[in-house]
Order: structure tokens, then C-alpha cells, then sequence
């Protein structure tokens, strides 16, 4: 069947052939099934009231994710499982584990946040027997309340955790061996194409069918996790066709960790690069724990973030600093080129005609060299960047600086090398002399831009005192104990 998506709603089986291109899960579930516990809060996957859990085959086996509604669209959904917060009870009104702690730790007020909290902890049900409290945050990252302030929802998870209680009804481990049956014959095997007055909307079979239909169809928009996309939808209103969705294609989620480095192929999450990073490159790994929340993490990928050449996106700055290379492909075939190469100017990225970022190298800091990633926000999760420094340094036996990459986002149209600042520092002793006399190159490389995150003048300032501060912590010196200018 290609001229329909195929997805399991709860336990209904789902065949749809009217299907707006930008269609958003949020929308079917509360327009067209009236399933009305998944609620519109922000509708830029913010506040985490839309949370559902899609579930979908990973290497044979069935995996739950949350993600949020209102910017997940409808042609990302073929071949998995949807749940909502409708799904949890027992048919006698038996309320899940989950839900039940929620009432006893009196983790609801107004309601209105309620169902989102209640299925990002039932994600972490399913994913961990026993969380700790930081795996408990962190999965509640996403999801915002105004009126508990927190506190007895982490004391709700918390209860679970530390005794976890039975139950024979849970809606989804019951059924798991009849979902993966079901779901591995909803598995696209070609190119499935809608059709109709909104636009259209493709899912390829292959990667080489994307590059096919790129071929064809060189303006299409190309969506893997639409964190980004489905913003252009939900506060733009902008019309997109065609679409082009990738999310399910396997050969774009491979990742091959070589000694050297790590390929990511481009439609890997954030979520499952972390598993990689976390043990490779620690400070990477920081920082995708403050890319956005737990759903976003579960959708958002690492091409993406690449391709779509926004001057904040974070990951970019530091994947420069470690010498990252990426992969591009079309019908004609591949070729690669540094990162830094990739982005030319605000809105325009070397990638021809017909072109798909496919993956990106990320090589491993060597050993002796210091690597950090500084993101700068106004609310430290959750919260779009700034100013993002990363910064890689290799000194020599005399500790002079021998090798030295700085990279920022925030500070240009597109995510920038400091070259002047690394020119001022390359052969210099690494000393605090030298430090405080290239803070004042910085004006010859980057000129940002004032916004209501950050003025320009603080983004100046922030990038100087990052360096200073790398400076502190690659000399041992506790940042704590020394006053920046200006800001702490």
C-alpha cells in the first residue's frame, strides 16, 4: 500500500490517505479522534502537555519514546505505535501505577499539565525499574507546571521507583508481542506518496529512493525529527510541499564507533548519541542533556541540527572544535567536507541541488588535549542558546599552545570559527598574560547581533569570559574563585 501511512492508535490499527503534509499528531488525536487528554500548551514542543510515547522497532525490538504532539506530524508515524494518556487505565477505571502515584503525592492541581507528566513517567517506567532522582528530572525535563512547583511529582516517580508495583494490566507490556507482530507488517518496503489539495507528502523506501526523490524534487523539504520544522508549522503558518519524511529510515540511524571517532548517520536523536558520547566525549554529552527537553532529545537528530544551518543550534560550535567532518549525498553520489566548510552564511549551506546531509564523523578529543562546551541561557534546561562556545587545546612540552580551535554560536550568522582569537593565541604560553591580551581580539571576528535573549555587548562579553574560563579550568583553577568582568 503506497498511498497510505499505517501506525497502531493505542490498539486500533490506523490507515490514513488524507493527510495534510504538515499535519500534527496533536491535531488528529484531539480534531479527528477526540482524544482530548493530550493538551495544546505552547505548541513548539516546550511545555511537554502534548506528551504521548511512540513506540517503533529498533533492531527487532519494540522501544518507547516520549515525544511532544504538537510538532510531531503525521507522516513521521508510519510503521509505529501511538499512545496516549487514554491507553494507561484499566477498562474498569483502575488507574496505572503511574497515575495512581500522581494522586497519592497530590502531583496535580489545575489538571492542565497533568497528562503530559503522566506519560513522560510512564516512559521512564517502561525504560527503567529503578531511576534515581536525576533520571527522574531529566526525563521530566520537558514538561512545565505552574502550580505543584515539582516537588510531589518527583516524589510520585520517586515512590514507584523505590517500590514498584505489579500490574497486570499494563497496556503496553501486556501486548508487546502482538504490537511488534503488528507493527512489523506496517514496515514501509517502498516509497509511499499522498497526494491532495494541501500538498504532498513522501516516504521513501530506501535512502537511495530519498535521493531519488530529491533528484525530482530539489525543494522538498526534508523533515527527521521537526523540532525545528514543526515551528515553521505551528508559529510561522507556513505552507510546506512537498515533505519528505526520513525519520524511519535505518540506514540514516546507524552509528559506527571506530577507534579515531564515531559516525552518526544523520537521522540518529540526540537521545541515542548521548549513549555514545556520555563514554567517548563526556562534554558532549553535557551538553545535549540541556538540548531542549527528554521529547525533544527523542525526536531531534544530529543532521538536522546540521543541515538546517541555524547560528544557534548547539551542536555545530563543538563538532567544529573537534575537527568534525560530514557526509553529503545525492543520485549523482557523496562527498565530504569539514563542518566548518558546510556553512557559508546565515541562511546558506554548501549543499547543492538534491543534496541530503547522509552523516557526520565527530573524531575523539586526543589524548593530552582539554575540550569544553559552554552553552549560555536564561533558564539553565530546556532553553534555546544564546551564546555556545566550545573550545579544543592541545599544548606542547614547553606549554606553549601548539594546536587550538574555537567555535561559537550566537555570535554570527552561522556557527564561526574564532580565527583571530586562535592566531593571537597559537604558540603563545599558555598563562593567564596570555589570555587576558586575546580577549580584546574577539571584535575582529565576531560583530552579534542584539535580540531579546542577549545583547550584543553581552554576547562580546560572554565570549571573553569563556575563554578566560577555560583557561581557569584547564589550569585547575575553580572558576568559583575567580571574578570575571562584568559577569560571574
Amino acid at each position: 500500500m503506497n498511498d497510505a501511512i499505517r501506525f497502531i492508535l493505542n490498539g486500533e490499527d490506523i490507515t490514513l490517505r488524507d493527510v495534510r503534509p504538515t499535519e500534527t499528531l496533536l491535531d488528529f488525536l484531539r480534531l479527528r479522534r477526540r482524544l482530548t487528554g493530550t493538551k495544546e500548551g505552547c505548541a513548539e514542543g516546550d511545555c511537554g502537555a502534548c506528551t504521548v510515547l511512540i513506540g517503533r522497532l529498533v533492531d527487532g525490538k519494540l522501544a518507547y519514546e516520549s515525544v511532544n504532539a504538537c510538532i510531531r506530524f503525521m507522516g513521521s508515524l508510519n510503521g509505529t505505535h501511538v499512545v496516549t494518556v487514554e491507553h494507561l487505565a484499566a477498562k474498569d477505571g483502575t488507574l496505572h501505577p503511574v497515575q495512581q502515584a500522581m494522586v497519592d503525592y497530590h502531583g496535580s492541581q489545575c489538571g492542565f499539565c497533568t497528562p503530559g507528566f503522566v506519560m513522560s513517567l510512564y516512559g521512564l517506567w517502561l525504560s527503567s525499574e529503578k531511576p534515581g532522582r536525576p533520571q527522574i528530572e531529566k526525563a521530566l525535563q520537558g514538561n512545565l507546571c505552574r502550580c505543584t512547583g515539582y516537588e510531589p511529582i518527583v516524589k510520585a516517580a520517586e515512590a514507584i521507583a523505590r517500590a514498584r508495583p505489579s500490574t497486570l494490566f499494563d497496556p503496553l507490556e501486556k501486548t508487546r508481542s502482538d504490537i511488534v507482530a503488528r507493527l512489523w507488517a506496517l514496515q514501509p518496503r517502498e516509497t509511499i506518496t499522498i497526494a491532495s489539495d494541501a500538498g504532498k507528502l513522501v516516504i521513501p523506501g530506501s535512502v537511495e529512493g530519498l535521493a531519488r526523490i530529491l533528484a525530482e524534487e530539489p525543494t522538498a523539504t526534508i523533515v527527521a525529527g521537526s523540532t525545528d520544522v514543526g515551528l515553521w508549522v505551528t508559529k510561522q503558518m507556513r505552507s510546506l510541499t512537498p515533505v519528505v519524511f526520513i525519520n524511519h529510515l535505518s540506514e540514516l540511524q546507524a552509528i559506527k564507533v571506530t577507534e579515531g571517532g564515531v559516525t552518526f548517520g544523520a537521522g540518529v536523536t540526540y537521545t541515542k548519541a548521548f549513549e555514545v558520547l556520555a563514554k567517548k566525549v563526556p562534554a558532549l554529552a553535557g551538553l545535549i542533556n540541556r538540548i531542549g527537553g527528554e521529547q525533544v532529545r527523542n525526536m531531534g537528530t544530529i543532521g538536522g541540527n546540521i543541515a538546517n544551518g541555524s547560528p544557534i543550534g548547539d551542536s555545530p560550535p563543538p563538532l567544529i572544535a573537534l575537527g568534525a567532518t560530514v557526509k553529503l549525498r545525492s543520485a549523482a553520489g557523496t562527498r565530504m567536507l569539514r563542518l566548518e566548510d558546510y556553512f557559508i552564511a546565515y541562511g546558506r549551506q554548501d549543499r547543492k541541488a538534491g543534496e541530503f546531509v547522509e552523516s557526520v564523523f565527530v573524531p575523539y578529543p586526543a589524548e593530552g588535549t582539554h575540550f569544553a562546551v559552554y552553552k549560555i541561557t536564561k533558564r539553565r534546561d530546556e532553553d534555546i542558546t544564546a551564546v555556545l562556545g566550545a573550545f579544543y587545546l592541545t599544548l606542547d612540552d614547553n606549554g606553549d599552545v601548539h594546536d587550538i580551535r574555537i567555535a561559537f554560536g550566537g555570535m554570527a550568522g552561522i556557527p564561526k570559527r574564532a580565527r583571530t582569537v586562535e592566531s593571537d593565541l597559537l604558540g603563545k604560553p599558555w598563562t593567564e598574560a596570555t589570555i587576558d591580551a586575546a580577549r580584546g581580539t574577539f571584535d575582529a571576528d565576531f560583530q552579534p547581533l542584539s535580540d531579546w535573549r542577549a545583547t550584543a555587548e553581552y554576547r562580546q562579553l560572554t565570549a571573553r569570559n569563556l575563554l578566560t574560563r577555560f583557561y581557569l579550568e584547564t589550569v585547575g583553577t575553580p572558576v568559583e574563585l575567580k571574578r570575571f568582568e562584568g559577569v560571574a
